[in-house]
C-alpha cells in the first residue's frame, strides 16, 4: 500500500515551509495567488488530504458540530434492522394497494431541522455530525459524539438531564424545542407552540362557530405537546367553553398510531365537530381513516395539525396547520452554538421563533382565505 502523503511531502515538493502550506490551507487570503496555485497543484499531484484530526489537535477545535435526535423508529435491537439486499437480486414487482405510507415524524420534521443546521454550518465553514440516541446504549452514543465535536445541539427530551449536564461541562450545548426552565444551564431554541395552537383554536371557535372540539395529543413526555395543549385550553377558556384536563386521545406523533386512534373513535361513533391534532402526522393519520369511512372533512369533522410539513399541503383536503420554522430552528441552533463557542461567558438564552397559522380546506376555509397578519397574543393560563 503506498505511503499516505503528508503536509511535509507537499512542502518538499514545492520547496516551501510547512507553515506556508498550512497558511494556504487555513488562511488562503494571507498568501499570494502564485503561491496558492503552486501548493494546490502539488496537493492534486500527490493526492494529499488535510488531516482534520491534526488540525483539531493544533487548534483545540474540530470544526465539527454535533446534532443529536431521538429514535423515532423504535429500533432497540440491532438484530431487528433489515439485512442488506444482495447485489444482483431480481427486482420485485408488486401491485400498489394505495395504502397511506407508514411515515415517522423524524422523516419529515427532523429532516428539515437537519437541513437548516447543515446550511448554517456550511455557511460558516463548519461541518455537522449526526447521531441518533437509540436503544440502551443511547447515553454512551451521545457522550461519544460529544467527544468528537466542538458543540452539541440536541432535541429536547432526547438525552437524560444528568448526561446533558455532564456534556455541557466540556462543550457548549443548545437544546432545540421545548421551553427553557428556570435554573436550566442550557441555551434553548424553540417555537411559539402555545400561541400558535391558541390562534388556530380561536379561529375554529370564532370564525367557524365550532363548539365541540377535541385535542389529540402526542407523546406524554413531549414539552412541545404540553405547550400546544396549553394553547388549546387557553382558547377554549377565552371562549367560555369547557376546558378539558387532558387530551381526548393521545398518540406518539406517528401517522400509524393515529390511524389506530381514529378507528377506535369511529367505532365508538362519537365524533366531535373538530379534531385539533398536536402535529401534522397525527392529523394525516386521522384523515386516512376518516376518508376510508366516508366521513366528510370538513363538512362533518374539521381537522387541523401542527408543523407545516409538505404532506399536509398535498393531502385531500389540504390540511389546516400551524407552520413552525423547522429550517430556521436548525439554523438558529447552530448560530447559538457558534456564539457560545466564541464567548463561553454569554448568559444562557431562550429564543422563541414565531409560527404562522395556514388556513386550508380541512377546517372549512376556502383556498383563497388568508389570515390577517398580526402579533401572536400571549397565552394566559386557562380557567378550570
Amino acid at each position: 500500500m503506498p505511503k499516505t502523503p503528508t503536509v511535509y511531502d507537499v512542502a518538499r515538493h514545492v520547496g516551501m515551509s510547512t507553515a506556508t502550506v498550512s497558511r494556504v490551507l487555513r488562511r488562503p487570503e494571507d498568501v499570494r495567488p502564485e503561491t496558492r496555485a503552486l501548493v494546490h497543484a502539488a496537493i492534486q499531484e500527490l493526492g494529499y488530504v488535510p488531516s482534520g484530526a491534526a488540525r483539531g489537535l493544533a487548534a483545540r477545535q474540530t470544526g465539527v458540530l454535533g446534532l443529536c435526535f431521538p429514535d423515532v423508529d423504535g429500533i432497540d435491537d440491532p438484530a431487528s434492522v433489515p439485512a442488506p439486499v444482495p447485489a444482483g437480486q431480481a427486482v420485485e414487482v408488486v401491485v400498489d394497494t394505495g395504502q397511506a405510507p407508514d411515515v415517522h415524524p423524524g422523516n419529515l420534521y427532523m429532516g428539515e431541522v437537519m437541513r437548516g443546521a447543515e446550511l448554517e454550518a456550511w455557511r460558516t465553514g463548519l461541518a455537522v455530525m449526526i447521531a441518533v440516541a437509540r436503544g440502551p446504549a443511547s447515553a454512551a452514543t451521545v457522550s461519544d459524539l460529544a467527544g468528537r465535536v466542538d458543540g452539541l445541539a440536541v432535541l429536547s427530551a432526547t438525552v437524560p438531564d444528568d448526561v446533558l449536564a455532564h456534556i455541557a461541562r466540556r462543550i457548549p450545548v443548545v437544546v432545540m424545542a421545548g421551553p427553557g426552565i428556570d435554573g436550566d444551564p442550557h441555551d434553548h431554541i424553540s417555537v411559539d407552540n402555545a400561541a400558535g395552537m391558541r390562534a388556530l383554536t380561536t379561529h375554529l371557535v370564532a370564525d367557524h362557530g365550532l363548539r365541540d372540539l377535541a385535542f389529540v395529543g402526542g407523546s406524554a413526555d413531549s414539552p412541545d405537546d404540553a405547550e400546544r395543549f396549553l394553547g388549546f385550553r387557553a382558547a377554549l377558556a377565552e371562549a367560555g367553553l369547557p376546558v378539558p384536563d387532558a387530551p381526548a386521545a393521545r398518540g406518539d406523533f406517528t401517522r400509524t398510531t393515529a390511524r389506530t386512534l381514529a378507528r377506535r373513535l369511529l367505532a365508538a361513533g362519537d365524533l366531535p365537530r373538530a379534531l385539533v391534532c398536536s402535529n401534522d402526522q397525527t392529523a394525516l393519520g386521522f384523515l386516512d381513516e376518516l376518508a376510508a369511512a366516508g366521513v366528510d372533512v370538513p363538512g362533518r369533522v374539521a381537522l387541523t395539525g401542527f408543523d407545516g410539513i409538505d404532506a399536509g399541503l398535498t393531502a385531500s383536503p389540504p390540511l389546516t396547520t400551524v407552520r413552525q420554522p423547522m429550517v430556521e430552528l436548525g439554523r438558529a441552533a447552530v448560530d447559538r452554538l457558534r456564539r457560545r463557542m466564541a464567548d463561553p461567558s454569554l448568559p444562557t438564552a431562550t429564543m422563541n421563533l414565531p409560527v404562522r397559522v395556514l388556513l386550508r380546506r380541512s377546517c372549512g376555509c376556502a383556498p383563497t382565505a388568508r389570515a390577517t397578519p398580526g402579533p401572536a397574543a400571549a397565552v394566559a393560563p386557562p380557567a378550570g
